[in-house]
């Protein structure tokens, strides 16, 4: 094993471009993306399917976002030590394995234990590709591969309900898992032969902050999503509150731990990674929980197919792909806090304007409006961000770097799927009366819902749109703060070495 030194590999080999390996990758990173949002669309087809209600299939979410999340923030460490390109390939085959596991399925519990396996193999490929441009990319280039990265992520999140959409309507909700297997064998051979081998260094492994963070996520996670259910019990109040003194316990553990910690603490030193990391939570927290309102009333409130409501996210996704080039040059020429500024404040305008328009006769070219403002907005965050968040830091930081950025990322995601699915319980519970002592999401025939509780859903899933508005408005408040990169406050636009 090669002992660490001052002075890292950050370019590509001699007369090889760094860009095939960066495509190579991002297919694979894609992948992973799309299969966190893809199951939104498949909530009531899974529900019939294996007959169980939905606060089970959001449990499909949930584990995965939390298996995804935990572990980031020892692979990227693991992708040091052993080399990035054999972290991802191990993290692919992981990956594309327990895909076929999910779709092969019989219950709800077989593909929740399928699903955390899809997660820990997923949270092995991610920091990964982030360590890979940090370090092959010269410093003019780095901001176009970033970007690009960037908005990978951000179409991700759009793709993902319709490819679910048409796979669910047409063979059936187990392909949206299937689907990921040629994908994965193609996305293996590509890395296999494009990702170059890179400088390994030694690395000591937190245990005990890996049991720390674990322990305190799934308590918070659990408590948010099941406390409804529950009706917030107290029992359900002390294990939240178990959860944020273990996180606690997390972070001071990481302040003391005079080895190497899990999260080295000196990163959040640097302005724009401290900030970058705030705003990219609460993007990824935005994208999970805004998707499952929106495809219920589709679904349930106005009787659409998967496809079809799958494809009322066609222009969002149109316009997304469009601008994600022209957002990506750029990044490297404008101030991180104007470009990523409007994209988070676009994006929260959407979803405002969104919340306000679901109702059961709402004509379909009006919901198609916010939703492409938000394709806008989408396409301005991910890359801006994720450049600010990793321009200055030391390339031996660059796993430790990209690894707290994607969790922090999954930990918004999480935190959305459980916070939306307490919201919905809440809301429907409120707006159907005229069900004796309210209503659940789970109480719904998807699909066929009497006419008498329309307006009570629409409204509810509307009212639970104001959650992820709300918090991508504070991403919009932390990104104003960001500073702008040298090149750029020397004047020289462009960037340089």
């Amino acid at each position: 094993m090669a002992q660490e030194t001052s002075t890292l590999t950050t370019s590509a080999p001699p007369g090889r471009s760094p860009w095939p390996a960066l495509w190579a990758l991002v297919i694979g990173f894609f992948m992973i993306l799309v299969d966190a949002t893809i199951v939104s669309v498949g909530v009531p087809a899974i529900m019939r399917g294996l007959d169980t209600g939905v606060n089970s299939v959001i449990w499909v979410t949930s584990a995965y976002l939390l298996s995804y999340a935990v572990p980031l923030l020892i692979t990227g460490r693991l992708g040091d030590r052993i080399g990035p390109k054999w972290v991802y390939l191990i993290g692919l085959a992981v990956f594309t394995l327990s895909s076929l596991w999910c779709g092969l399925a019989g219950s709800i519990t077989i593909l929740i234990v399928a699903r955390v396996f899809q997660g820990l193999g997923a949270s092995m490929m991610t920091p990964q590709t982030m360590t890979v441009i940090t370090r092959t990319f010269p410093p003019h280039q780095r901001g176009r591969a970033m970007a690009l990265w960037g908005a990978v992520a951000g179409i991700a999140g759009i793709v993902g309900p319709i490819a679910g959409g048409l796979l669910i309507d047409g063979p059936g909700w187990q392909w949206i898992f299937f689907i990921n297997v040629p994908v994965g064998v193609i996305a293996f051979v590509l890395a296999m032969r494009l990702v170059p081998r890179l400088e390994t260094h030694a690395h000591r492994f937190d245990i005990l902050g890996v049991l720390l963070s674990a322990a305190g996520m799934f308590t918070i996670v659990f408590g948010i999503q099941e406390g409804e259910s529950y009706d917030w019990a107290d029992w359900i109040w002390g294990l939240i509150g178990i959860g944020v003194l273990l996180m606690i316990a997390f972070v001071i553990w990481q302040r003391f731990n005079k080895t190497e910690p899990l999260v080295p603490l000196g990163l959040f030193r640097d302005r724009n990674f401290s900030l970058s990391n705030v705003a990219i939570m609460a993007v990824g927290f935005m994208i999970i929980s805004m998707q499952l309102p929106f495809m219920l009333y589709a679904q349930t409130v106005r009787g659409f197919t998967p496809t079809q409501a799958a494809l009322l996210m066609l222009p969002n996704a149109i316009v997304g792909i469009a601008l994600a080039p022209i957002v990506g040059r750029l990044v490297d020429l404008y101030h991180p806090r104007y470009l990523a500024g409007f994209g988070l404040l676009t994006d929260a305008v959407a979803l405002f304007w969104a919340s306000r328009i679901l109702q059961p006769d709402t004509p379909v070219w009006h919901l198609l409006l916010p939703l492409t403002l938000l394709g806008v907005g989408t396409a301005f965050t991910f890359g801006p961000i994720s450049v600010s968040a990793n321009r200055n830091l030391p390339m031996h930081q660059a796993g430790a770097g990209s690894g707290v950025f994607n969790a922090m990322r999954q930990v918004g995601s999480v935190l959305g799927s459980a916070a939306i699915a307490a919201l919905m319980e809440s809301r429907l519970a409120v707006n159907l009366p005229a069900v004796p002592g309210g209503a659940s999401v789970s109480d719904a025939e998807f699909g066929t819902l009497p006419a008498q509780l329309k307006d009570g859903f629409a409204t509810a899933m509307g009212q639970s749109l104001l959650m992820p508005a709300g918090v991508i408005l504070i991403g919009f408040l932390v990104a104003i703060f960001l500073v702008a990169p040298k090149h750029l406050a020397q004047g020289r636009p462009g960037g340089g070495h």
